[in-house]
């Protein structure tokens, strides 16, 4: 698959999302590069299917892991779609789906499906290792750890 000045615009947008509002809590620019009638194809448990439900949901997750960080492995795009293959990391300091703060270090993984339009992130569809996230939070035992 070549690259596209379409596509590498498009991924400097979702690697921006990535990195300075998801990492780095920037909300303006969060306004900025999501579009007003975003739609999640996927959306988190909890969370609606528009702007404001990834907004409250990215609020929420920088609240229960203030040290929120993702770690890019790769990203490529087919015209204005970009998959993003990434690890987050955190400490759990906070509430999270209504699991108390219990201090643990977590990494989870991510598959992402941008569109992007005009510079602005108008959909998206994605796959997160939630599973292996509440076990490492230890609200669901790990399959064939035995019971302590």
């Amino acid at each position: 698959m070549g690259s596209s000045a379409v596509g590498d615009a498009a991924i400097a947008v979702v690697r921006r999302n990535s990195l300075e509002v998801q990492g780095g809590g920037d909300w303006d620019l969060f306004d900025e590069l999501w579009s007003d009638d975003f739609v999640d194809h996927t959306p988190q448990p909890g969370a609606g299917a528009d702007k404001a439900g990834v907004k409250g949901l990215y609020l929420g997750i920088r609240e229960a892991f203030p040290d929120f960080s993702p770690e890019i492995h790769w990203q490529v795009a087919a015209d204005n779609l970009v998959t993003t293959y990434k690890t987050y990391h955190g400490t759990h300091r906070g509430e999270f789906l209504g699991i108390a703060p219990t201090g643990r270090k977590v990494s989870f993984y991510t598959v992402d499906v941008m569109r992007v339009v005009d510079g602005k992130i108008t959909e998206h569809w994605g796959v997160a290792t939630l599973l292996d996230l509440l076990q490492q939070l230890g609200a669901v035992p790990r399959f064939g750890a035995s019971a302590e």
